[in-house]
């Protein structure tokens, strides 16, 4: 986590947009999150906003802003239907961590025009136990032939990264980020760029 906030803080200073970090669920109130364009969980996990908190998230997403979550946001808030179909999956299990071989699904996106078709990297690869059924545009998937991917495989469909609409707001996910040297591959703070603009209503997802 201090890595990955360096990296975002950095990204917005680079690229112009603001960055603020809290630990603190205290911030999640319709007044506090207003100035803002987009919240990201980066590595969140478990139960992290009361009742109240998340009634003011889900009126900011409502009101037309973003969100982005980064590896362990989908295991977090198991308990609340409708952050699953925000952020589009829960955790089930992740075998340790490998390379492994990612398919580009969708190259002629800001999220991934710079990367190869096939891009082999090591990371703690999630194989997850719930999708929504909401429509989700998949970026970039896993082959489960290239790594044990232990319990809980998934097949030939394994989606690892994807973006939607939801709710009136923008959502994009990336399992990719659990380890330190994620933050300075330039190939994965691209990605996570690509994403985080979305999300935060400064570029469309798709290229023109």
């Amino acid at each position: 986590i201090p890595v990955g906030k360096a990296a975002i803080q950095q990204l917005g200073a680079t690229h112009h947009f603001e960055v603020d970090t809290t630990s603190d669920a205290g911030y999640f109130t319709r007044e506090k999150l207003r100035p803002y364009a987009a919240v990201v969980f980066l590595n969140t996990t478990g139960d992290v906003l009361n009742n109240e908190q998340q009634l003011a998230f889900q009126q900011f997403i409502q009101d037309g802003n973003g969100f982005a979550g980064i590896h362990a946001a989908t295991d977090t808030e198991y308990d609340w239907p409708w952050y699953g179909n925000l952020v589009g999956a829960y955790f089930g299990a992740h075998p340790h961590q490998q390379d492994a071989v990612l398919h580009v699904n969708n190259r002629n996106t800001i999220a991934t025009s710079h990367l190869p078709e096939v891009w082999k990297r090591k990371d703690e690869w999630y194989n997850f136990k719930w999708f929504t059924k909401e429509k989700v545009n998949v970026l970039i998937s896993i082959d489960e032939g290239s790594y044990d991917a232990g319990k809980g495989k998934m097949g030939t469909s394994h989606p690892m990264s994807w973006y939607h609409q939801f709710d009136g707001g923008r959502s994009f996910y990336t399992e990719l980020g659990h380890t330190d040297e994620s933050y300075a591959d330039p190939l994965y703070l691209q990605h996570l760029l690509g994403g985080l603009q979305y999300v935060m209503g400064m570029k469309q997802m798709i290229k023109e």
